[in-house]
């Protein structure tokens, strides 16, 4: 680019900003709202003006669930807008008698859910033969499901989708450890995945080991680390278009009658996919 160019650019960026620094904050606040989180935080660097009307409640209330205000306790109130979806972000809240949790996804806003083990629909889960209910101190509930012996695995997820993100595409983790006494043939095994709107005919379905480690020569997904203590594994996806849905998410191996040992569940969690 030529000096003269760039120079006439520069000029123009300083009259674009010198008829912008005009408005009111409070109205370089509503626009700034009309944008995304991540947005907002590019926009505080701009000028002191911008920074303070980037950071106002009006920009990140906005930028909260409509129903925020359900959800949270009221120990959270007394933090700013801003704050307070950061902390949303960073540190998921326990909802539904402590069998869910609910963050935001930073750059979005979005909600992700995670139902907890309790929360699910577990085979034989309450036969103590079968299913041991623990607690880990990495784990963001008071308990989680550890299996002792079955042949029969069939666990089962379900979530409304008016909880959720409207118009969103939404991916569901499976999310658990292998206990050091866990049979290798249970990580080895096959299970299918499943993830469909209730009574739907239509469903993502696909077969996966749950080995985090030995998982060469099979088709992905795979398992990967989260970096909490726990792995996960993508089960499908699905984009909430109806208001009043249930989507189903399940982890089935009922073909294989080998005795499996040692899964332990901590959840099924449901984030916006990137």
């Amino acid at each position: 680019m030529k000096e003269d160019d760039r120079h006439k650019k520069m000029k123009e960026a300083e009259a674009e900003m010198s008829i912008i620094s005009m408005l009111p904050a409070e109205c370089i606040s509503h626009i700034v709202s009309c944008t995304t989180p991540l947005d907002a935080c590019r926009s505080s660097l701009v000028s002191s003006l911008f920074r303070i009307a980037a950071d106002s409640d009006i920009v990140w209330e906005r930028f909260l669930p409509q129903d925020y205000k359900e959800i949270i306790s009221t120990s959270l109130n007394s933090l700013s807008k801003k704050d307070l979806y950061f902390h949303l972000c960073n540190h998921p809240i326990i909802i539904a008698n402590g069998n869910m949790s609910m963050a935001l996804e930073k750059q979005s806003g979005k909600k992700c859910y995670m139902v907890g083990a309790r929360g699910l629909s577990v085979i034989w889960g309450d036969t103590p033969r079968y299913w041991r209910w623990i607690s880990l101190p990495e784990s963001r509930f008071s308990q989680v499901a550890k299996l002792n012996y079955v042949c029969w695995l069939d666990i089962k997820g379900y979530i409304e989708t008016k909880n959720l993100s409207p118009r969103t595409t939404y991916a569901a983790y499976f999310v658990y450890q292998l206990s050091s006494q866990h049979n290798p043939e249970t990580a080895a095994t096959p299970v299918t995945l499943r993830v469909a709107y209730e009574h739907s005919a239509v469903a993502v379905e696909h077969s996966v080991i749950l080995d985090p480690v030995n998982y060469e020569g099979t088709a992905p997904p795979h398992a990967r680390y989260r970096g909490d203590g726990w792995f996960e594994i993508e089960m499908g996806e699905f984009v909430t278009q109806e208001d009043n849905a249930t989507v189903v998410c399940s982890l089935m191996e009922t073909s294989n009658y080998n005795w499996k040992t040692g899964l332990i569940v901590e959840g099924i969690e449901l984030r916006p996919k990137e």
